[in-house]
């Protein structure tokens, strides 16, 4: 379809979209129709005016990590394309099917929070304060359109190279409501941000986002951990970096999220030998996935070669008992974790910080 025909199409559907959320925004607001449900402890929620790919898994991460030693944490999802249904509470017999990719990789990297999944974030509040009474601080992923609870403190991201500022409504472009929608947030968050950004750049984004007095608007890079195997018990020499540069290792890249681009430009600093397979964000990994998987690494002629899979796409992987024997001594994810520029992280925790002491009903 050309771009103009597009555009034709979709650009009354985009107006249509728009009436329809600015009207349930406005049925919210003050509580004229629809109720938001008011919590006596702290609620954080971490969402995002586009339709993913802003990193919204990697900063609840950074809030949990922050939190988990100094409180009693839960984390609530709606558990994106899970097979499972209503309020479902973390185990250990939890994988993705039934919690969502995010919210299983999460479980399994924090095992002090109470991770749990429920399309009714109201009710999901509830049953985890049923279930833990003593229970200091819920965070919630991805609930900034999720407007039957009211965050005491709402965190907004917007990614780079993909500002909201810059976007369109659905399905023209990529926003779930109007850009306005923003002036909700408490901490507005620029994600995934060159680390070398200079003064002017950051002046056109404050300059474009223009927040608000009430509103800290931050920015946050991503840095690369060292890789871990997906299968410890089936590597005996593990993978670094630093020896896929030093034995100009090929690395073969599987990615199901929004914006691959940015994996395929760091693992290039350490090798020319890269090849891709790309898929759509959560993309659900079938046995022909596997089996070209397979035939694709064994097409790769060089005695140093590796596969490299997203921290997201490697929950998915390990829940499936399908994944190739012969892969699992090659497979490495790339755990990443979010900094802030410019000293900023002070800041950032400080203000989480002040917010739950402030609220917890445990004080």
């Amino acid at each position: 379809m050309s771009g103009r025909l597009n555009h034709i199409i979709c650009y009354p559907l985009s107006i249509i979209y728009g009436a329809v959320t600015k009207l349930r925004n406005w049925m919210f607001d003050g509580s004229i129709i629809l109720k938001s449900r008011m919590y006596d402890m702290p609620i954080i929620c971490v969402g995002n005016l586009s339709a993913g790919g802003t990193g919204k898994t990697p900063h609840t991460e950074l809030i949990l990590d922050l939190l988990q030693d100094k409180f009693q944490v839960a984390m609530l999802s709606r558990g994106y394309k899970r097979e499972s249904k209503g309020f479902v509470l973390a185990d250990s017999t939890s994988d993705s099917r039934s919690l969502g990719d995010e919210p299983f990789q999460i479980y399994c990297k924090f095992p002090r929070v109470r991770v749990a999944v429920d399309e009714k974030r109201v009710n999901g509040i509830d049953q985890l304060l049923e279930l833990f009474p003593q229970l200091d601080v819920v965070v919630l992923d991805d609930a900034f359109q999720h407007r039957y609870v009211h965050p005491g403190l709402s965190i907004l991201l917007t990614d780079y190279n993909s500002l909201y500022y810059n976007d369109k409504l659905l399905p023209l472009g990529r926003l779930r409501e109007h850009p306005k929608g923003a002036i909700r947030a408490n901490i507005i968050i620029v994600t995934k941000c060159p680390i070398d950004i200079n003064p002017m750049e950051k002046r056109l984004v404050v300059t474009g986002i223009k927040p608000d007095n009430h509103q800290l608007l931050l920015f946050s890079y991503y840095k690369y951990l060292p890789i871990k195997p997906l299968y410890p018990s089936f590597v005996s020499d593990a993978w670094t970096y630093e020896r896929i540069q030093q034995e100009h290792a090929s690395v073969m890249i599987i990615a199901g999220i929004v914006s691959p681009k940015p994996i395929e430009e760091h693992i290039s600093k350490y090798t020319k030998l890269v090849f891709t397979t790309f898929f759509e964000d959560h993309h659900d990994f079938k046995n022909k996935d596997f089996d070209h998987f397979l035939r694709r690494f064994n097409s790769i002629f060089s005695r140093n070669k590796l596969i490299l899979v997203t921290e997201k796409d490697a929950a998915r992987i390990i829940s499936n008992p399908n994944y190739p024997e012969a892969l699992k001594a090659h497979t490495y994810m790339m755990p990443i974790k979010v900094e802030f520029l410019n000293d900023e992280t002070d800041i950032f925790n400080q203000k989480i910080l002040h917010y739950v002491n402030q609220n917890t009903r445990n004080s």
